[in-house]
């Protein structure tokens, strides 16, 4: 009750935002073409609902693909790095330091090695969602319970058994918190990536509606992000609830070892 209390009051609070920004339209008499009122642009997304879809749809297939991709590399080098203290030495650094490196700085390097195909746009949306999944997973699996790691070396666990067993399951909550964040970064990714060049998708969308100054409908893909970057949260978040069935039992069992 107490979620749905504040949910209320959070759209309550969008709202208002909202009509303050049409009063300030219409009050100031301010161009469509400079700053669109919500309205203008309630109304160009619903006239240009067959014209945009099929540029979501695209930047929608991206977004997930490179998600899939950027999850799966993730979680693989977290275990890998977790598994290995020596590898861990080399390689976390150069996560650490790869962050400093801006994506748009990255992109026309890799439209020369690789060309304007799909490659490089998943390259980047997996380099935008690679690096929180993997250090939220290695935090998980770094907090596993002393007590339990201990109880599972008494009872002859191997590592692996102990790895697969007690830390996996353990580092669950960390690892969808990872996911989330990398989740509402693919679709700006996606849109970032399909700058460099492609025949369709949101960022295709925008860069011919900026060319042909036509604000409202750069809002409409903005407002479009927002809202799949949410959903795609949403979903991840349902996902973490049907899967992670007990973490509270287990911090509680923890804590009385």
């Amino acid at each position: 009750m107490k979620q749905v209390v504040l949910k209320g009051r959070s759209m309550i609070f969008i709202a208002f935002l909202l009509f303050i920004w049409e009063l300030i339209i219409r009050v100031a008499d301010i161009p469509q073409w400079l700053l669109p009122a919500p309205s203008a642009i309630v109304v160009e997304g619903i006239h240009a609902y067959q014209t945009f879809l099929p540029h979501a749809i695209a930047t929608i297939q991206l977004a997930l693909l490179g998600l899939t991709i950027g999850i799966l590399c993730g979680l693989s080098v977290a275990v890998l790095l977790h598994r290995s203290a020596t590898l861990r030495a080399f390689v976390y650094p150069i996560l650490i330091v790869s962050q400093n490196v801006p994506v748009l700085v990255l992109a026309p390097l890799l439209i020369i090695w690789f060309g304007f195909g799909l490659l490089p746009k998943l390259i980047i949306i997996c380099l935008v969602c690679f690096f929180p999944i993997v250090i939220a997973a290695m935090d998980g699996f770094r907090q596993t319970s002393p007590e339990l790691k201990h109880y599972f070396a008494m009872i002859g666990a191997s590592k692996r058994q102990t790895f697969w067993k007690l830390e996996w399951p353990f580092a669950y909550p960390s690892i969808f918190s990872g996911i989330k964040i990398a989740a509402t970064y693919s679709v700006m990714g996606a849109v970032i990536a399909e700058w460099l060049g492609a025949k369709k998708g949101i960022g295709v969308y925008m860069t011919l509606a900026q060319s042909s100054f036509r604000t409202d409908r750069v809002f409409v893909a903005i407002f479009t992000i927002v809202l799949l970057s949410l959903v795609l949260f949403s979903g991840i978040r349902l996902l973490e609830k049907l899967i992670v069935k007990g973490r509270g039992s287990h911090a509680e069992h923890s804590r009385h070892i």
